[in-house]
């Protein structure tokens, strides 16, 4: 078996806008990464488009509605002050969450050894509802509730180095005892959200905060002294990872000093924590990352990785 990946053209179809950052040409970088002879070996699958229901997994139907009543026939229309949706933004949105969806079942049917979603809109921002951040709909939340629902999965966990908190995933695991949520994440930062105090109902979510200029040293500590060593604790039957880049120390939004090595790194050892606890099963959807160069080389370190698992 060898790593999947879950991606689709309609993806391309989701412009904020030029001068936004979270712009198509961000996935052409991490298409680029894995047009390398090297990464010859993965099988690519088209993500499907998710059913309504897979979405209110974890967001109502009125504010799915609401979102989707605002893509226009041409132009842009906000959501936010850093948000908004455009022409093909509904079929983007549902490949990503699609794709998510199919990632897991194929992880979880023995169909690959693990997997990785490059996929956009991004999600792990968006809150049951409210679009923020650049996210409309929770990918990753709803990757791990249809994995709840559709495959009895009892206990998963969900870790994200994306530099901004995760604030969405974090809202929708919040009062579930069995979702758990790990992040990594530079504060003072957008959305604001991510202290250490910040627990869920049972001490399901960890968050362990970064400070600016903060650099490998620091980031692989959190890892091994608290990430690694909680992630391991609660027995995961599947893990999934925001995998945003924008701690690299070239992205623009950001103040982290992270090299691409150190998401092969990281990714390596969420990999050992899956052999030992979930077979291995392991799903990633790409989140932030907006230096492309920066992009392309972290997405090829974090694929790589997975492939090695």
């Amino acid at each position: 078996m060898t790593t999947r990946v879950f991606t689709h053209m309609d993806c391309f179809a989701h412009d904020p806008g030029r001068m936004h950052p979270e712009h198509p040409a961000r996935l052409k970088a991490v298409l680029s990464a894995l047009d390398d002879p090297a990464f010859q070996a993965l099988e690519r699958v088209d993500a499907p488009l998710a059913e309504l229901d897979r979405l209110e997994l974890a967001h109502p139907r009125r504010y799915i509605d609401r979102v989707f009543a605002r893509v226009p026939s041409e132009g842009l229309a906000s959501l936010d002050g850093d948000t908004c949706v455009s022409a093909g933004s509904r079929e983007a949105a549902l490949r990503a969450a699609g794709g998510v969806c199919a990632a897991v079942d194929a992880v979880i049917a023995g169909d690959c050894a693990n997997a990785f979603c490059a996929v956009r809109p991004p999600g792990h921002h968006a809150e049951p509802e409210q679009a923020l951040g650049f996210c409309l709909f929770s990918n990753v939340a709803i990757g791990a509730l249809h994995a709840r629902q559709r495959h009895r999965l009892h206990s998963i966990a969900v870790v994200d180095f994306d530099v901004h908190h995760g604030n969405g995933t974090q809202a929708i695991f919040w009062d579930d005892p069995d979702l758990f949520f790990f992040s990594t994440h530079q504060v003072p930062l957008f959305p604001g959200t991510g202290s250490p105090g910040e627990t869920g109902v049972a001490d399901n979510i960890v968050n362990v905060p970064l400070s600016p200029m903060d650099g490998s040293e620091a980031f692989r500590a959190a890892f091994t002294n608290t990430i690694l060593r909680r992630l391991t604790e609660c027995q995961p039957e599947l893990i999934l990872i925001s995998a945003g880049f924008d701690a690299h120390e070239r992205d623009p939004l950001a103040s982290l000093r992270l090299h691409e090595d150190d998401f092969e790194w990281a990714t390596q050892q969420i990999l050992r924590v899956a052999r030992n606890t979930c077979g291995g099963r392991v799903v990633s959807a790409l989140e932030g990352g907006y230096d492309l160069d920066a992009l392309e080389l972290s997405t090829a370190a974090h694929v790589r990785a997975l492939m090695r698992s």
